[in-house]
């Protein structure tokens, strides 16, 4: 399987226990077996109903009841216990979190208690067990609870957590990773953790970190890359872009990985450095070519931009690398099957790389093949041969306008004193 579908971005809860729904089984099989000769059937139904729904609403209150005190114990021990209590403490929050029948309410009840600034007071701790059990309390307070995310970066989460990305341990710089990322999904954060300098510690895990590290870091760079102008080099290096290439070989060209990793290579390609490095990777454009081909609406939207990105900045360059990874069929079926951006962008890459010399573009015969399978695939074998020459006809008038204007553009040029009189 692909790196983008074996992986978990962030810790999921366990399951819900099979015996949750227990109570209402029994009722249920109460109510099969009442007679329904008897008189007064409903008002009998009816009792029984009352009465097992006020039993099972009790119980579901004194559940809340025994977990909220042991969320005001677990936040006292925090708050005014030894380090081996709030250690314990700690560990007691993420069994809290993923045992709870309703763990989106235990998160919100643990975040109210005030377990967050003490757990985060113990990321900078020298005992790597108050590190390494904050961290894992924090992670799973923080999934889906955009409150919870908030608060913990509030609470200073960020610097710490940017220091654990250097360590030396990789446990420990794996966890502050994923912890990173399920932070930077918090709209409020993304400033925060862009201004501590994280972004270049995630770059630095792409090049050295686990698979599951590696992941983690394009996802989170992905998050933050939300904020960033398109050609800034605030979150990205050209260092980046070997790993992603390597990750996007690796993984399904449609998944949802894929959409993240050609979204940040299409950042890189906005700049010089970034361009140059993915002419040099090992199979960059031809791994851009086959996302193109094979990838879902928005990775071959961003697979596509990059590639345009590069010709648009030196055509003499990389028209020639964009050809030779045969780029043409891709192309011209996304003209039809993409998004109207990637149709658009696919339809300017296309002239650009009619511009070829005569020895790189396609005999008639082969277009008209690739493009009546286009064709035959999406409007099926009785209408390919009418969608097949409409879109010839287009690319010919297209061809043709492009042409015209060249020609217009040189005549606007010509010095008139060397036009020859008639």
């Amino acid at each position: 399987m692909g790196v983008g579908e074996t992986t978990k971005l962030e810790p999921e809860p366990e399951p819900e226990p099979k015996d949750v729904h227990r109570h209402q089984e029994e009722e249920e099989e109460d109510d099969d077996d009442v007679e329904e000769e008897d008189e007064g059937l409903s008002d009998t139904r009816t009792a029984i109903a009352l009465g097992l729904s006020a039993k099972g609403k009790g119980q579901r209150q004194r559940q809340q009841q025994q977990e909220c005190a042991v969320v005001q114990q677990v936040s006292d021990k925090l708050v005014s216990g030894s380090l081996q209590w709030k250690i314990e403490a700690a560990r007691e929050i993420r069994k809290l979190v993923r045992k709870s029948p309703s763990s989106s309410k235990t998160r919100s009840r643990l975040g109210a208690a005030g377990v967050v600034q003490p757990l985060v007071f113990m990321l900078s701790s020298s005992n790597p067990d108050a590190r390494y059990s904050s961290l894992l309390a924090l992670l799973n307070l923080a999934v889906r609870n955009e409150r919870n995310k908030v608060k913990i970066v509030t609470a200073g989460a960020i610097p710490p957590l940017v220091e654990l990305l250097k360590t030396q341990n990789s446990s420990i710089r794996e966890l502050a990773t994923a912890a990173i990322l399920s932070l930077s999904a918090a709209a409020p954060n993304k400033p925060i953790i862009v201004a501590s300098g994280a972004a270049p510690l995630l770059v630095k895990i792409l090049n050295s970190g686990s698979v599951q590290g590696r992941v983690d870091a394009v996802t989170a760079l992905y998050n933050l890359s939300t904020i960033i102008k398109k050609n800034s080099t605030e979150l990205l290096n050209a260092s980046a872009v070997s790993p992603l290439i390597n990750l996007l070989k690796e993984c399904k060209k449609y998944s949802k990985f894929a959409e993240k990793a050609t979204a940040l290579l299409e950042i890189l390609s906005n700049f010089e450095e970034g361009r140059t490095a993915i002419s040099v990777a090992d199979g960059g454009i031809l791994t851009l070519v086959e996302t193109v081909e094979d990838g879902s609406l928005v990775s071959t939207q961003h697979a596509v931009g990059a590639l345009l990105s590069l010709c648009l900045s030196c055509r003499d360059k990389y028209r020639e690398l964009i050809l030779k990874e045969g780029a043409i069929p891709g192309l011209l079926r996304l003209t039809v099957e993409g998004t109207s951006e990637a149709q658009d962008r696919a339809r300017v890459l296309l002239d650009l790389l009619r511009d070829s010399p005569p020895e790189r573009r396609l005999a008639s015969s082969v277009l008209e093949k690739i493009v009546y399978d286009i064709a035959e695939r999406v409007d099926g074998a009785d209408k390919a041969a009418e969608t097949a020459k409409r879109l010839l006809q287009d690319m010919v008038q297209r061809s043709m306008e492009q042409s015209l204007n060249c020609i217009q553009h040189r005549a606007a040029s010509c010095n008139p004193s060397v036009i020859p009189s008639t």
